[in-house]
């Protein structure tokens, strides 16, 4: 096989071209807002959204009745109302933001596990919710996926300058009289909400990689927020494509596939990194 038919071969087939836009869309959404993810050391909030959605993803099949196109907007809904009840409890109860997320994650999940509990088969019907499986992503889904992605990057764009104060210097923040609290509301939104499109490209069990693996990488390498998420965007993209290459010529799960590839990525970088590498020091 000669390396233009190595390439083009999975393409051939359309499901493959609905996975390719979709992991390039789901890779660089979270790599740019898992920028703000690593930087804030706020891994433990995407893990809670990733798992805090169980309950739309339950409730969406059991009213739809196993169609699975709907249950996306019942996992956003889910994600949206536990990003916004980890604020409240966090403020209104006087507690760390840790505390609050766990008592929200806890309690979700709980409620996520017991509804999917209830429907008979759940095992195999909702599997791809928990693992991921890119290569289903119907034209419906990869239209949401792509409109939802765009949205999101759109209001990086439009607030970068605001996310960045209200990151890393509220008091400064609260000089320049920026409304702190919406601000920060709405980055856990965007957060939740690209967890919820990265369900079909990798799953609960993974979409936390996604999340942390890249901008890690690109944080090897530069320390400048600009380049820091376009890089992330890259080794997000990279990651998605090579890994649906990895899943179709070696038959293993596309999700699992990508975030192996992103771990590489990610090794990589760590070990090859000029002054800082593993290699570098031993060399």
């Amino acid at each position: 096989m000669g390396i233009v038919e190595f390439l083009v071969l999975p393409f051939s087939y359309p499901f493959m071209v609905r996975a390719l836009l979709a992991v390039v869309v789901v890779g660089g959404t979270c790599a740019v807002v898992g920028t703000y993810v690593v930087l804030q050391g706020m891994a433990f909030f995407g893990d809670a959204l990733a798992h805090s959605i169980l309950p739309g993803v339950a409730v969406g099949y059991l009213v739809h009745r196993g169609d699975r196109g709907p249950i996306l907007l019942w996992a956003l809904g889910a994600a949206i109302l536990a990003s916004l009840g980890i604020g409240e409890v966090s403020r209104r109860g006087r507690l760390k933001e840790d505390t609050a997320i766990g008592i929200v994650f806890a309690g979700m999940f709980a409620l996520g596990v017991a509804l999917i509990s209830t429907v008979r088969g759940y095992a195999v019907d909702l599997a791809h919710f928990l693992f991921g499986n890119v290569l289903s992503v119907s034209r419906w889904d990869l239209g949401l996926t792509v409109g939802i992605g765009a949205v999101v990057i759109l209001m990086v764009v439009l607030f970068y300058k605001e996310f960045l104060v209200v990151s890393f210097d509220p008091t400064f923040a609260a000089t320049l009289r920026l409304r702190t609290g919406l601000f920060r509301h709405l980055l856990l939104l965007l957060i939740a909400v690209t967890v919820v499109i990265s369900l079909q490209a990798v799953g609960v069990a993974l979409v936390l990689a996604m999340l942390i693996t890249p901008p890690a990488t690109a944080y090897l390498l530069t320390h400048r927020l600009p380049w820091m998420m376009g890089l992330a965007a890259v080794f997000g993209i990279l990651s998605g494509a090579i890994g649906l290459y990895v899943s179709f010529y070696l038959g293993i799960a596309s999700g699992a596939a990508i975030v192996l590839v992103a771990t590489a990525f990610f090794l990589l970088a760590l070990a090859l990194v000029p002054r800082r590498g593993l290699l570098s020091h031993r060399f």
